[in-house]
């Protein structure tokens, strides 16, 4: 018996002394028990799941009544209902045991007992159990040694792991998050089940899938997910691109590195300034086409030349494919790719001013995460050039402060407008104003006027007489 977190204390009892009035056991599961055990304080989860042996809706709308709160919601066709009481989500089920088609994704879902709930568990630390009725509140159910698995840090299946992951296939890519977050090990025999059963993935919906992989992607150290999921097999179902990136070829004596694990140590120098996942996804897309790219130039060595251009293409396509959205987030992340090498061609003393306002006019809001993106490429393993590299970035980074404060570039619009531009020339909508408000850009990124309306407007009337020769 163990003594229940005190914040949450009442609200269990409450839940038990339901439960019993009902004439059914209760026990509070999952991550609320795991994470208990795993921090050996208070948990810190608003989601807290309940296992009733008989109606999870019956319990819960008991729960509901005692707890004076009528934020309850009612999932019928799955047997489910969640109560909401302050910052808490409360979520009952009647505990089940499930069985699968061989081709299906949905589960045929029966009345269990506690044990047939705790079978269909994913992982022998996720089975854990506190009962909650007044006569044994507090007993811990752990049936397959979970709290031995969390001390030796391990990730195994409650049961032959070859026939967890054919009844739920996706159970493969949350023994590899957990294995990611928690920092654990997956145990042997459970490892060359995932080998093995990976192609199965293919019955998952891509939504479940990327909703596992971006916490992967979210995990203090990430490429420890991505290092397994390669190991595993299982990156291959979905994401052969990120595949492609692995090995290293020799010609002439001359390599190049592995790009997949310089992705992963990127992706990592990432994670470890910022928790925005689209630029982490910045990281794991910036060399994504290198493979296709990569030629050997005698006298020159291995070149890539073009990949970031490729490698932008490739992003909506990718996106689609994984289940990641298709607006302003993945426009972000073809962005960053796009622009990840042009800051390395700024390092020089002798710049113009003219370059650092087309980088920021075309990064935009954007060139703060660019930067960072661009720092966490330098992954050399010599000092002395991490700090070369470092430096250079700085002297980068000042040049766009210096040319952001005087030219104002980040968030650009054109000084003149279409309207103004047809009034001043005299003409009709069409090709010709897109034209003049394209060369009075130009004339302002190259520093040939400056960012203002004066300016521009006396620009306009240097050149129209240019662009009313074609009009004619």
């Amino acid at each position: 018996m163990i003594d229940i977190p005190e914040k949450h204390k009442t609200i269990f009892k409450t839940i038990g002394e339901a439960a019993d009035s009902l004439d059914q056991r209760v026990f509070v599961v999952g991550g609320y028990v795991r994470d208990y055990y795993l921090q050996n304080r208070d948990s810190e989860s608003k989601d807290i799941d309940f296992v009733t042996v008989g109606s999870g809706i019956q319990l819960a709308k008991k729960v509901a009544k005692k707890l004076n709160t009528s934020t309850i919601s009612l999932f019928k066709q799955f047997g489910t209902a969640q109560v909401k009481y302050g910052d808490l989500d409360l979520e009952f089920v009647g505990a089940r045991k499930e069985s699968y088609r061989r081709n299906s994704r949905k589960p045929i879902v029966e009345d269990g007992t506690l044990e047939d709930d705790q079978l269909r568990r994913d992982l022998t630390i996720n089975a854990l159990s506190w009962c909650l009725n007044p006569d044994s509140f507090g007993v811990l159910h752990d049936p397959f040694e979970g709290i031995q698995d969390l001390q030796n840090a391990i990730i195994r299946t409650p049961i032959d792991p070859e026939k967890t992951f054919d009844d739920d296939p996706l159970r493969m890519m949350r023994a590899v998050r957990f294995a990611t977050q928690l920092d654990f090990s997956i145990e042997d025999e459970t490892m060359n089940a995932i080998k093995k059963m990976a192609p199965r993935l293919s019955i998952i919906s891509k939504e479940r899938i990327i909703d596992e992989l971006n916490k992967i992607v979210m995990a203090p150290t990430p490429s420890i997910g991505f290092a397994l999921l390669m190991k595993s097999n299982l990156l291959n179902q979905f994401f052969p691109e990120m595949v492609n990136l692995k090995g290293v070829d020799e010609k002439k004596g001359q390599h190049h590195k592995d790009n997949f694990w310089h992705t992963l140590k990127v992706l990592d120098n990432t994670a470890e300034v910022s928790d925005n996942l689209w630029l982490r996804w910045g990281a794991i897309m910036h060399d994504i086409a290198k493979p296709v790219t990569k030629k050997f130039i005698k006298g020159t060595g291995w070149t890539f030349h073009g990949h970031d251009a490729v490698g932008a293409k490739w992003v909506p396509r990718i996106f689609r494919r994984l289940g990641l959205p298709l607006d302003e987030r993945m426009r972000y992340v073809k962005k960053l790719v796009r622009l990840h090498l042009r800051p390395i061609a700024l390092v020089s003393d002798e710049v113009s001013d003219s370059a650092v306002r087309r980088l920021i006019y075309e990064a935009g809001d954007e060139i703060d995460d660019l930067m960072t993106l661009c720092r966490a490429d330098i992954t050399s393993k010599n000092e002395w050039r991490v700090q070369k590299y470092l430096q250079n970035f700085d002297r980068v980074e000042k040049k766009i402060e210096e040319v952001e404060e005087k030219d104002r570039i980040r968030k650009w619009k054109n000084p003149i407008g279409g309207e103004e531009i047809m009034e001043t020339l005299d003409v009709e909508p069409g090709p010709i104003v897109g034209e003049v408000k394209e060369t009075i850009k130009n004339a302002i990124l190259d520093g040939e006027i400056a960012n203002n309306h004066d300016e521009a407007y006396q620009y306009l009337l240097q050149i129209k007489d240019q662009f009313l020769k074609k009009k004619d």
